[in-house]
């Protein structure tokens, strides 16, 4: 017994040194008030009793001056007639704020200046260089007209709504259409870019649950509202093509869509996260998309059951090549395991998430690489939904095998109190080489968060932007293979990837202590296939189709 413990004692001396360095020494940091980040949400009054209210605001990353330093766009609700309760009249005509991110670590509030003026109740917006002038344009999604703002190129914008034909209809299913996001991409092919909008459900203000009264109504005791995919045409208006391309489901209640390609076949499929209704698949057969959802797999959690789908964040969890799908919800989130051949895998409990996310009521979240250390990580925001209930949110290490532990109180602050979070974005915004949270909440509190990350550039890193004949749209769905000292890592350039929020649309990539990337693989989504060698670690670097590495 003797020699055993004196054996484990000589053991613990010569491991310790090396779990001491394999811990991350990561904090994130709350700047919100040192750095300018000072926004609050307001959901039309003080009281949260109707499902308007309890849904929350989106967050938008995008470059809208090209200075390198990315911005943020924040949604907001407002007092709405009808809807509202009448001590809510302060907060009619509240904005949406825009902040300019000057690049030293600080932020201006800039919207009303920028002509970013729209006064209805925001969801989700969704950036994009539409007219290919080299900058990016903003396409706001709302309660009620959606608009399209274009950007000018000199820090302002114009609404051109009417011009592109993108408002969507006033009422659909007989109420006012509710829109949550958009996807775009060039689904047919045809050289323009198209654009998909998530629509949610019939919100009816007058009606009272008859199952709880007391309450508010739940959200399948209301219809839904039918996603609407838009066909750009020469001229640069748009048309509605759902039914043609069999995509008209009326009583679905989308809550987050994305595109990738799933199956590994070289299209682009798309995803639709639903809210109480099984959610979509549709996969692209040759041009033309089936329904596939149950049978391949992500329709439901693994209990079988349709839950309160938020949203779809993808990625490669477990380091096979392969993308998976996580999709935060109201029980305890749903982790799909790719196997490779479109059909998917329920590893929700065998991860640790389930246990991890039972009870917390999961709305943005994100799978990114917070230490750098070449694996997903997964960062929730919770908050019950029926009632205003705080959660802890929640920061899960990833072991490197899709292996999930809750690190969060032990990376800052923002993990020790509870919040009501919506809207969440990973982004780096000081362009330090780690990422950065944005997270909105729907609490009284009310105030957003912005966390620095401070360490997670102790390891190395590369930060990917690829652009094309198009610009950054040109890569919308790009697979992307990262080889690095034996090690490789498979990424899908998608931005529009959590509830309501569109992230940092550079491929941010943890290299851990490697120095050099030894190849870089780039599937782009027309079927071109790029190889580039040999590249140094922190850095930032522009791949432009075609042409490699931009100097």
């Amino acid at each position: 017994m003797k020699n055993r413990l004196n054996f484990l004692f000589v053991l613990a001396l010569f491991t310790a040194p090396f779990l001491i360095l394999a811990q991350s020494n990561v904090v994130f940091k709350d700047v919100s008030k040192s750095s300018g980040f000072d926004f609050n949400y307001t959901f039309g009054d003080t009281h949260y009793e109707n499902i308007l209210e309890s849904s929350g605001s989106g967050i938008t990353v995008f470059d809208f001056n090209n200075d390198g330093f990315y911005d943020i766009y924040m949604m907001n609700g407002t007092y709405l007639e009808g809807i509202s309760d009448g001590d809510g009249k302060r907060f009619k005509n509240s904005r949406d704020k825009f902040f300019k991110n000057n690049g030293d670590g600080s932020f201006s509030e800039v919207g009303e200046e920028a002509g970013l003026n729209d006064l209805q109740w925001s969801m989700a917006a969704g950036a994009i260089d539409l007219d290919e002038d080299g900058f990016q344009d903003l396409f706001l999604l709302n309660y009620g007209s959606n608009v399209f703002y274009h950007n000018n190129g000199d820090g302002t914008f114009t609404d051109i709504t009417d011009k592109l034909g993108l408002a969507g209809p006033e009422t659909l299913n007989g109420y006012t259409k509710w829109s949550i996001g958009v996807s775009y991409w060039d689904y047919n092919k045809d050289g323009l870019l198209d654009a998909m909008v998530g629509n949610f459900l019939a919100f009816d203000p007058a009606y009272v649950s008859t199952q709880t009264p007391g309450m508010m109504p739940h959200p399948s005791e209301y219809k839904g509202q039918a996603s609407i995919l838009y066909e750009q045409k020469k001229d640069g208006s748009f048309i509605d093509v759902t039914k043609k391309h069999k995509l008209y489901y009326p009583d679905s209640k989308c809550m987050g869509l994305t595109v990738a390609d799933l199956d590994h076949d070289g299209d682009l499929d798309i995803f639709q996260a639903n809210d109480h209704h099984f959610n979509f698949l549709f996969r692209n057969d040759n041009g033309v998309y089936n329904e596939v959802g149950v049978a391949s797999g992500v329709a439901a959690n693994s209990k079988g059951q349709e839950t309160g789908s938020m949203h779809a964040t993808l990625g490669d969890v477990d380091g096979d090549g392969f993308i998976d799908i996580f999709v935060s919800d109201l029980k305890y989130g749903a982790l799909y395991r790719n196997t490779g051949n479109g059909i998917f895998e329920d590893i929700t409990e065998k991860s640790g998430v389930a246990g991890l996310m039972a009870g917390k009521g999961g709305w943005g979240a994100a799978l990114f690489d917070y230490d750098n250390d070449g694996d997903l990580d997964l960062i929730t925001a919770n908050g019950t939904a029926e009632e205003l209930i705080l959660q802890y949110p929640l920061l899960l290490e990833n072991d490197g095998n899709g292996n999930f532990k809750d690190v969060g109180k032990a990376r800052g602050e923002y993990f020790k109190e509870k919040r009501s979070g919506r809207g969440l974005v990973v982004w780096d915004f000081d362009n330090d080489g780690d990422l950065d949270i944005t997270v909105s909440h729907v609490d009284l509190k009310a105030s957003a968060s912005m966390l620095e990350n401070q360490g997670g550039n102790s390891n190395n890193w590369l930060v990917i932007t690829l652009t094309g004949p198009k610009g950054l749209s040109s890569g919308i769905g790009a697979m992307v293979h990262v080889k690095s000292g034996g090690k490789s890592q498979t990424l899908v350039n998608q931005w529009t990837m959590g509830y309501l929020s569109n992230k940092d649309p550079r491929l941010h990539v943890g290299l851990g202590k490697m120095t050099q990337i030894d190849e870089i693989k780039i599937d782009w989504p027309d079927g071109f296939t790029e190889v580039i060698k040999d590249v140094s670690a922190n850095q930032y670097i522009d791949i432009s189709k075609g042409k490699g590495i931009l100097k």
